[in-house]
């Protein structure tokens, strides 16, 4: 059972031992996972088609990408909430299809959208998900107090829902997905939409709980968050485009990258895309990402190019990729745009 504190207090919702199968050595795996939707105009879509995961126990395992990508529809299929159209899933060890009350029991789910009650208070939230999981009246003081402590709400403990910020109230929700001590967590977007001091707390809590033997699948579309994780599935269309941990898929990437601060950047663009040897450019926030066969044979010839157009260089320089540039070659390899 999943410990929060050091105070040996837990939760006493229990399962029968005919219930418990053997432990497995992966917490989530699914297999061809499908899912089709029919269109207002009856067409078929295909959201997530033929996903393969398999994530170990006491993973931070990130499924990310753009919206669209089919990473909400995954995570609907794991816990149990719209069955796929082929395919089969299980969460430690139990079918999502046919075992779904076994996998509410040992899954917490917190949808992208904040979903409990904003008239109750943060404590008054809290009782009630312990009432919906059946954890006994005189435990769930206990229970609320430790989770409490553990999201940092207790100042909050009175306010209600409705009054908290973005990132508190994704805490309380989290603290409602944790009151019966689930085994893998599913959580769908987490940090959108919160300020960046939430999300970093939120991510503190998230490896907090790892330490403590919880698994946790997290899909973001962002791709500093997926340098957090343990391992990372990059969607893209429904489909899984890579699998790995930060540093394997950074290692695949079969290109090296230059990144170029040049004004202005758009002629800078063009110009760098005529060069030799620079497979593709990027443009990321005021800086371009070129992926080269060769930095150190590309440079000179780059920056000649640039500046025979009176473009200036402020910066250039090969630099360790970074997950979107992973990320962003992946897209480009399936599109066919290289």
């Amino acid at each position: 059972m999943t410990q929060l504190t050091g105070s040996g207090t837990t939760s006493s919702v229990s399962h029968a031992v005919h219930e418990a199968p053997p432990a497995p050595e992966y917490a989530i795996e699914a297999f061809r996972l499908t899912r089709r939707f029919q269109s207002g105009r009856g067409v078929e879509i295909t959201a997530v088609d033929r996903l393969d995961l398999r994530v170990p126990r006491g993973y931070i395992f990130g499924l990310v990408g753009p919206d669209g990508a089919g990473k909400t529809t995954t995570i609907r299929m794991l816990c149990g909430i719209i069955p796929p159209s082929e395919g089969t899933a299980r969460i430690v060890g139990y079918d999502v299809t046919r075992q779904v009350g076994h996998v509410h029991r040992h899954t917490g789910y917190m949808s992208q959208r904040f979903t409990l009650y904003e008239d109750l208070t943060v404590e008054e939230n809290i009782r009630f998900f312990a009432s919906i999981f059946g954890i006994p009246t005189r435990q769930r003081e206990a229970r609320m107090a430790e989770l409490l402590a553990f999201a940092g709400l207790e100042s909050f403990r009175r306010r209600r829902a409705a009054h908290l910020s973005g990132g508190m109230k994704q805490k309380l929700a989290l603290a409602c997905t944790l009151i019966h001590e689930p085994e893998v967590l599913l959580l769908d977007e987490p940090t959108t939409g919160v300020d960046p001091v939430a999300r970093r707390d939120l991510w503190r809590i998230l490896y907090a709980l790892v330490g403590r033997g919880v698994t946790i699948l997290v899909s973001t579309p962002y791709m500093d968050e997926a340098e957090r994780c343990n391992m990372v599935a990059f969607l893209y269309a429904g489909r899984l485009l890579a699998v790995g941990t930060p540093d394997e898929l950074k290692r695949r990437l079969r290109w090296q990258v230059l990144s170029v601060r040049a004004r202005p950047l758009e002629a800078a663009r063009h110009v760098a895309g005529e060069v030799p040897g620079i497979v593709d450019v990027q443009i990321m926030g005021d800086t371009l990402h070129l992926f080269v066969e060769d930095a150190e044979a590309v440079m000179p010839a780059l920056r000649r190019a640039l500046e025979g157009e009176e473009i200036e260089v402020r910066t250039l320089r090969r630099v360790v990729p970074s997950m979107e540039d992973v990320f962003m070659a992946l897209m480009a390899d399936k599109e066919g745009t290289r």
